[in-house]
């Protein structure tokens, strides 16, 4: 088997027996693993009697690594890099020192393994395969707004606290009256759950249920009306010819048949 310097290694997001063999493997045969939370990795190396010296390596350390790994790298040693739980780059770091490492011309490769956002889309059933992972979605309302309306024709996957789950929902609710979402919690684990079903009933359902654990979401594309079945030009000329200005169209259009404001601003202007 070819060897790399530098190995990323996807660690269970839940379930500790969702670690590969080559992924122990690769994790005891390597000089050093750098781990976001050194206590959270040693209790997955302990389980599986790995002895490897570990070294911190998270978001507010993660540049002045840098030298650090490349000075062990070019002695001829080995590195693998996990994050707490699933997929290194996935909203965890590892995106700097991969960067430099290919610049600096250096091996790297990935380990396939568990990954939440593929472990929650496999059971959601959708129209197709397209999607967009945004990540931790933002706190600001209008910002969530602004992803909401952006991806109305895709569906849209991200990962989310418990804590502020409810309030995204509220929000996807006000923005996507009509939209189906789903929401998975404890994914691997004893308490699993995954949830779709519209918006409105999914907030019901939490606020009547515990909600705890990592949440990975996702707001389903809207099967809205189309340019056609609502005749947008004429409703366009109707508002334009009781004084509304372009801006204000759009505005009125997209509140009242959810779809996007920018492309009816277009169609106003062209």
């Amino acid at each position: 088997m070819k060897e790399y310097d530098f190995y990323i290694v996807p660690t269970p997001i839940g379930n500790l027996k969702d670690i590969t063999l080559r992924a122990i493997e690769i994790l005891k045969s390597v000089d050093i693993i750098a781990c976001e939370d050194m206590r959270v990795t040693q209790k997955l190396l302990n389980h599986y009697e790995i002895k490897t010296k570990c070294i911190s390596y998270h978001k507010f350390n993660e540049k002045e690594r840098i030298s650090l790994f490349l000075e062990i790298l070019k002695e001829g040693k080995k590195i693998a890099l996990v994050s707490d739980a699933g997929t290194p780059l996935f909203c965890d770091p590892g995106a700097v020192i991969v960067k430099e490492l290919r610049k600096q011309g250096f091996s790297v490769t990935s380990l396939a393994g568990a990954n939440a956002v593929a472990t929650f889309l496999s059971q959601v059933p959708r129209e197709d395969e397209d999607f967009v992972f945004v990540g931790f979605l933002p706190k600001s309302k209008s910002q969530i707004a602004e992803i909401l309306n952006k991806y109305r024709k895709t569906d849209i996957v991200f990962y989310d606290s418990p804590n502020r789950i409810l309030n995204t929902l509220e929000i996807i609710n006000e923005y996507r009256p009509q939209s189906t979402s789903s929401i998975g919690r404890e994914l691997t684990k004893v308490f699993e759950e995954v949830v779709i079903d519209k918006t409105e009933n999914i907030i019901e359902y939490f606020h009547k249920n515990t909600l705890k654990g990592e949440i990975v979401g996702a707001v389903l594309r809207e099967n809205s009306f189309d340019d056609d079945s609502i005749d947008l030009n004429e409703k366009i000329s109707l508002l334009r010819a009781k004084g509304f200005k372009a801006k204000e169209i759009s505005t009125i259009l997209s509140s009242l048949y959810n779809l996007n404001k920018n492309d009816i601003y277009q169609k106003c202007i062209s």
